[in-house]
């Protein structure tokens, strides 16, 4: 693991992650189709776990006949069962392109929106600084040789434990998602890009924080929760990340044979 020091948004930031399966994208990159449903792993564990016979599973799970679904069937051989997104798909061959041209592909980003966010993410750090009284220091990607980067906000080193972790800054301007998450607390939708830039510093937690400034008559301007590594959900990303890497592998040599 390694930091390639540059500013998130710049054309250096942009080449450096050119090709890399970043923790922003791992959501996307781990995102699949055909998961058994709750019916059909009860049927499924029915016969390989309690060694009942398919029609005795079938009752336990509550059908009238054995189920037929292919998921099923490839759950019964041990073979995985789900299958690569549509969404995931396209965004394997987005990043064999990067890595046979070596540069960044397809639309690029609104320049507006990168300023907005470099505006706002550096009040918020200043912000979350006052308020915790941590250092924090700017880094650029963290890239590893397996073709994973992650680009984080702040690493976070409490001086007076010694202990560290990092910061995730997010500037939303979509007024729902910001009400929801005071309301809910619900950080779900981040959870790849958490886990993975702990999975990809080695650090145990993660601060997160959403600068929504309009907010800030109300005192809502600043939302921190702090969320923790979770090495069964990194587990099973990684699997999952394998499987993206191994398909971004084959269109690479599809198209260079």
């Amino acid at each position: 693991m390694r930091f390639i020091e540059c500013r998130q948004g710049t054309p250096e930031w942009l080449a450096a992650r050119a090709g890399l399966c970043t923790a922003s994208e791992f959501g996307t990159a781990c995102s699949t189709v055909g998961s058994l449903t709750e019916q059909q792993q009860k049927y499924v564990r029915g016969i390989l776990v309690s060694n009942m016979t398919e029609k005795q599973a079938a009752e336990f799970a509550g059908y009238k006949a054995p189920p037929t679904a292919e998921a099923v069937k490839r759950a019964l051989k041990g073979e995985d069962t789900e299958t690569m997104s549509d969404t995931a798909l396209r965004y394997a061959h987005d990043l064999a392109f990067e890595r046979i041209s070596g540069a960044p592909y397809g639309e690029p980003p609104k320049t507006w929106l990168l300023q907005r966010g470099h505006d706002l993410e550096d009040e918020a750090r200043r912000l979350y600084v006052g308020e915790k009284g941590y250092f924090v220091r700017e880094a650029g990607i963290c890239v590893d040789d397996e073709g994973f980067g992650y680009s984080t906000d702040g690493l976070v080193e409490i001086m007076e434990s010694g202990d560290h972790g990092l910061l995730e800054i997010k500037n939303p301007i979509d007024s729902v998602k910001i009400t929801r998450i005071w309301k809910t607390h619900d950080l779900d939708e981040y959870s790849h890009q958490h886990q993975g830039g702990m999975w990809l510093t080695g650090r145990k937690w993660i601060d997160h924080v959403m600068y929504a400034p309009a907010l800030e008559s109300r005192g809502k301007h600043l939302y921190m929760h702090r969320v923790m590594r979770d090495d069964d959900f990194i587990d099973r990303m990684v699997k999952r990340l394998a499987i993206f890497q191994a398909k971004v592998d084959e269109i690479v040599h599809t198209l260079s044979s």
